[in-house]
């Protein structure tokens, strides 16, 4: 992706089940990033990137959310990730770590001070915070699970000198139906207790 602009989706709390619009957004870019609570393998099936998809393990990324033949792939999530994208590095953590919004942010931009941004979802609430760097990035909920207004993800346009973030929040009540492999997963309507 080095010389041209890359096109990067960013989304978190799908819980078993990721929104259609946003899968469609995800096709047309080149990078999925998934900050933790995926909720199933059905959800990291119905990510198609361009180039690749990275994902981590939310704190209800456990076996009691995940179906018995997905350990495996649950197995494998990451508790965080950091990715290097053209004009800098991105850190994604899933943000069950506590504290007001403010003091998340404060820390992470302490402790994750070599990225350009830090991902976090958790709180289920859109969240763009370009006022320092890194910036603190939340795309909100992808699923259908507390999307806070609908819901929700962040696409970032990135090449090696300039980022720019579009916040995109869908309609709940206009979200398109869709259909379950028969057997596959946990439930979709899993809601999994607290983020």
């Amino acid at each position: 992706m080095t010389g041209r602009t890359a096109r990067i989706a960013i989304l978190a709390d799908t819980h078993g089940f990721l929104d259609q619009r946003i899968a469609d957004r995800i096709r047309d870019c080149d990078i999925a990033l998934h900050a933790g609570d995926v909720g199933g393998a059905d959800v990291l099936f119905a990510m198609h990137p361009k180039h690749e998809s990275v994902a981590i393990r939310g704190n209800n990324d456990d076996v009691e959310h995940w179906a018995d033949a997905e350990r495996d792939m649950l197995a494998r999530l990451p508790g965080d990730a950091t990715v290097d994208l053209p004009g800098g590095r991105i850190r994604l953590v899933h943000g069950d770590d506590g504290g007001t919004v403010e003091q998340r942010h404060r820390r992470y931009r302490r402790q994750f001070a070599d990225c350009r941004a830090v991902v976090y979802g958790h709180s289920h609430r859109q969240c763009v915070d370009r006022r320092d760097t890194p910036w603190v990035l939340n795309p909100g909920a992808a699923g259908r699970t507390r999307t806070n207004g609908g819901p929700g993800c962040l696409v970032l346009a990135c090449d090696d000198d300039s980022w720019e973030i579009e916040a995109l929040r869908f309609d709940p009540r206009s979200a398109p139906r869709t259909r379950r492999r028969s057997g596959a997963g946990p439930s979709a309507q899993n809601d999994g207790g607290n983020g």
